[in-house]
């Protein structure tokens, strides 16, 4: 016995409205168990493989690979043994999931599946559900049709041809085109009770529309003796005269889909730029000692120390300093809200496109921690083994521009953040030292932070706590 189950793309990320189908891991008819993963997709965080909840038969798969696909569209349909479609029945073991998975990722569990029946308005006459019929035995459900009794009703409307309504269709539900699914949706038309006049039973949106015109309400006649009331005739006017619209030709050009990690970059930038009045700041620092500080520590054995890992330390102690600036802004209750954690996000460039990998608790980290966390971090962003949750949740960014060879930037925030620190290239340079000119190792460092957390002397004195350290590192020492 068993019952056809849909399983829908979840939300697998804050902020995620869909994704795109990398590779598909079944095939249609492969026995898969539960919680093993099914689909490969791209989001505009990474790369995740999803878990299907459901254990037994693949009876149907949703999208090519490569398609975009939702968040709540359906993945696959699985025949699961035992039970029935509203989790009523036996209980369920080995691989089926009545009692849930446990397996969950973010915005979905598995412990509580609901139910998913919509249906047209009442018609005469009771109609009955079935299982679908799957590899690998008979079905046990709710009950059959009763002897004789018509197998389905045909509802009766003004206007026209109606659909035929029929009882649970065997198999997955006989739809392709999500614009019929969200049709059905607005108008509480349930697809397994229609027919579909489509090839090989699909379900067009015109059997959902005709669905809708059969059961809205026949307009009323006027009761007899009411007067109808008549129209005055239109006055005789001129013809107006006809006018020729422009017509709008499209720029010319290779047209490239906003999607995947560029169209995420784009909306998250773009909604920067609406929401937050940012200003800059910027200032060129002597960085000599400080790389005469990193090539002693990596000279003394164990874990190599980064230039990014000294500067993301340099930002935990000045963000200890300025705690405004590690904030971030609620419009709608008018309330600044000072995080208590850094949570340090950094730029990284990789092949998918830009991506802002976050370490948690970056304050409560040594410097060899936070060298270690940077580095398996960006050696997962590479690779698109990064989950959703090591991409999110940043309270202030580190962006080291510096590694594509310019030497200043004025940053975009990372929307909800308040302040990103951007990091030009070191190059040599003349610079007066102690009275002289002389060669010196020198950086440009950019502040950009949002005007409503704090003035320009935050701001201002942040950035130079920042340019003191990495000119003389011992200043850290303070700190420790």
């Amino acid at each position: 016995m068993a019952v056809v189950r849909e399983f829908t793309l979840p939300d697998l990320g804050e902020g995620l409205t869909g994704a795109e189908i990398v590779r598909w891991l079944v095939q249609v008819g492969d026995v898969v168990a539960v919680d093993q993963p099914v689909v490969e997709v791209e989001t505009a965080k990474a790369m995740v493989d999803v878990p299907c909840p459901y254990g037994g038969v693949v009876t149907a798969r949703y999208g090519e690979e490569g398609a975009e696909v939702p968040v709540g569209a359906p993945l696959v349909t699985v025949a699961v043994p035992g039970g029935s479609d509203d989790g009523s029945g036996p209980p369920v073991t080995g691989s089926a999931v009545d009692g849930g998975s446990g397996n969950v990722l973010v915005g979905y569990g598995t412990a509580a599946p609901t139910a998913r029946r919509r249906r047209v308005q009442p018609s005469p006459g009771p109609l009955r559900e079935t299982t679908a019929a799957v590899p690998g035995g008979p079905l046990r459900g709710a009950p059959a049709v009763a002897p004789g009794e018509p197998s389905h009703k045909t509802a009766a409307a003004p206007g026209g041809p109606v659909p035929e309504t029929v009882v649970c269709p065997t198999g997955p539900l006989p739809v392709i085109s999500p614009l019929v699914r969200r049709l059905a949706r607005e108008h509480d038309v349930d697809l397994r009770r229609l027919k579909g006049s489509g090839p090989e039973g699909l379900i067009l949106r015109a059997d959902v529309e005709r669905a809708v015109a059969a059961t809205a309400p026949a307009p009323v006649a006027p009761a007899p003796g009411t007067p109808t009331p008549v129209a005055p005739a239109p006055a005789a006017t001129a013809p107006a005269p006809t006018a020729t619209a422009p017509t709008a030709t499209a720029p010319e050009g290779e047209r490239v889909p906003l999607r995947g990690v560029r169209g995420a970059v784009a909306d998250k930038l773009a909604r920067s730029r609406r929401e937050i009045p940012d200003a800059s700041c910027w200032v060129d620092a002597d960085a000599t000692e400080l790389l005469a500080a990193r090539t002693a520590m990596n000279a003394a054995g164990g874990p190599k120390v980064s230039v990014l890992a000294l500067l993301a330390r340099i930002c935990t102690a000045a963000l200890a300093r300025f705690p405004d600036l590690n904030a971030t802004v609620d419009m709608g209750s008018r309330e600044i809200i000072r995080l208590p954690g850094v949570h340090l996000g950094f730029a990284a460039q990789t092949d998918r496109g830009l991506v802002v990998p976050v370490v948690r608790d970056a304050q409560k980290r040594t410097l060899e921690g936070l060298s270690e966390e940077i580095a398996r971090l960006t050696e997962a962003a590479r690779t698109g083994t990064l989950a959703p949750a090591q991409l999110t949740g940043g309270t202030f960014t580190l962006n080291n521009y510096g590694v594509f060879g310019v030497d200043g930037s004025t940053p975009i925030i990372n929307h909800p953040e308040a302040a990103m620190l951007g990091v030009g290239r070191i190059s040599p340079k003349p610079w007066v030292h102690q009275g002289e000119l002389a060669v010196r190792q020198v950086v440009q460092l950019s502040f950009t932070f949002d005007h409503r957390v704090c003035d320009g002397g935050t701001a201002g004195g942040f950035l130079r706590y920042v340019a003191d350290c990495v000119e003389q590192p011992m200043v850290l020492l303070r700190r420790l």
